[in-house]
């Protein structure tokens, strides 16, 4: 073969062999709700059994304590973590997706808490978020943190004390929407809402809200060409303009310190708790001021709703577990109709982690360690319930044929 015909058959054949490559592990998981906020990934087609060895690609123990989800992007996993007893080391870890090898480990910050935190709560339970520029790490009144992608520092901004109820510590996770972060301030003292500056952390807009603690994180939507920041709250839920943080809507019937986050499709979002009562209503964007007992509360359930656990909104369908429970109803999203459940789930009695979606299949992970997939359908089909052996508060990542789990311990990337 004439060498410049050589040299353009190895060329594309180096090009494909590339390309199949990229295509194969193309996928990111940003943040711990995903791309679009609701838990799921259009395009992963992660393993639907496996336990402590099976299908585990790799295992690696993270040192401390820390419940917040991981974020992958390209060939790097990210997890935080607060490590020590009484003064902290307040971490970032990134490790090589392929191998688990840890790559570098920074610490944001080393402080003694001021208060303490529930016994199931540590203090690193927010997640950490990436744009693939900068990884950020939010660790409350320690403070939110901007790295490289390499692990330097390049800015580092404190919002003050929380005081949270009863101690029961912080956890929110903020929001990356293009320029800002949107960070949730709600506690016992005056809470508030800020949108910083990717860039350098400065403040952008804060508005204050009249809300005691609450645990759910900002989810950022788009109605009729403009964008939205829905929140969770006791008193209230509520939207907000992504541009100048100025109120539009809001409604009651939430309950006490909620903690699950917002879901959204087709101009509904959809809003719920379920500590000491239970609601979830799903309502229109294009509403102003109190919406409540008008049009735009499309339906709302006053019963098995959500608590820790946020809701997952997939394919037309709304899913979500009774307070910490196991017990799971699927609804139609559009029209609130039941399509089953109430339903206890095999293998899972207690939950924190919410439920996610890819391939197919809905995820379901509760604190043993077990994680129960079932068909993602509008009737229940148990698949398989699998187990990595130790605690999981964490919600799992799943990315192209992967899935991350963080577990009490460990870091477990799951592939057949």
């Amino acid at each position: 073969m004439p060498s410049r015909i050589l040299s353009k058959t190895l060329l594309l054949t180096v090009t494909i062999v590339t390309f199949s490559s990229v295509s194969a592990r193309g996928g990111n998981w940003p943040h711990w709700r995903g791309d679009n906020g609701n838990g799921v990934s259009l395009t992963a087609q992660p393993p639907t059994e496996w336990s402590a060895t099976k299908n585990v690609k790799w295992k690696v123990a993270v040192p401390g304590r820390g419940s917040g989800s991981p974020a992958i992007w390209k060939d790097q996993v990210f997890v935080v973590s607060a490590v020590g007893s009484a003064k902290r080391e307040f971490k970032l870890f990134c490790y090589d997706r392929n191998t688990g090898a840890l790559r570098w480990e920074k610490t944001a910050v080393t402080a003694t808490p001021h208060e303490g935190t529930h016994s199931t709560n540590g203090f690193a339970s927010a997640s950490p978020f990436t744009d693939g520029e900068h990884v950020y790490a939010h660790f409350g009144s320690r403070g939110l943190h901007c790295f490289t992608m390499e692990g330097e520092l390049k800015w580092s901004r404190e919002f003050g004390e929380m005081t949270t109820r009863n101690s029961f510590g912080e956890g929110s996770s903020p929001t990356l929407a293009g320029d800002k972060i949107i960070v949730p301030w709600d506690h016992e003292g005056q809470s508030a809402l800020y949108a910083v500056d990717k860039s350098t952390g400065e403040t952008i807009w804060k508005t204050d809200r009249d809300e005691p603690t609450c645990w759910a994180t900002p989810l950022v939507v788009e109605s009729g060409g403009k964008k939205q920041v829905i929140m969770n709250g006791e008193n209230q839920a509520r939207a907000y303009d992504l541009e100048t943080g100025a109120e539009l809507w809001r409604c009651g019937g939430q309950t006490q310190r909620p903690v699950a986050s917002a879901v959204f499709a087709n101009d509904i979002v959809y809003i719920g708790s379920g500590f000491r009562g239970s609601f979830l209503g799903a309502f229109r964007l294009d509403g102003k001021g109190d919406i409540a007992g008008t049009d735009k509360v499309v339906w709302s359930v006053d019963r098995d709703t959500p608590d820790i656990a946020s809701p997952l909104l997939s394919d037309g369908r709304l899913y979500y577990h009774k307070g910490k429970t196991g017990i799971l109803t699927c609804h139609d999203a559009a029209t609130g109709e039941v399509l089953f459940g109430p339903e206890r789930i095999p293998g899972i009695a207690n939950t924190y982690a919410s439920p996610i979606a890819a391939g197919g299949h809905v995820y379901l992970t509760g604190r043993s360690g077990n994680t129960t997939v079932i068909k993602d359908a509008g009737t229940l089909e148990v698949v398989a319930t699998n187990s990595v052996g130790e605690t999981v508060d964490a919600t799992p990542a799943p990315v192209d044929n992967e899935l991350f789990i963080r577990g009490e311990n460990h870091l477990f990337c799951i592939s057949e």
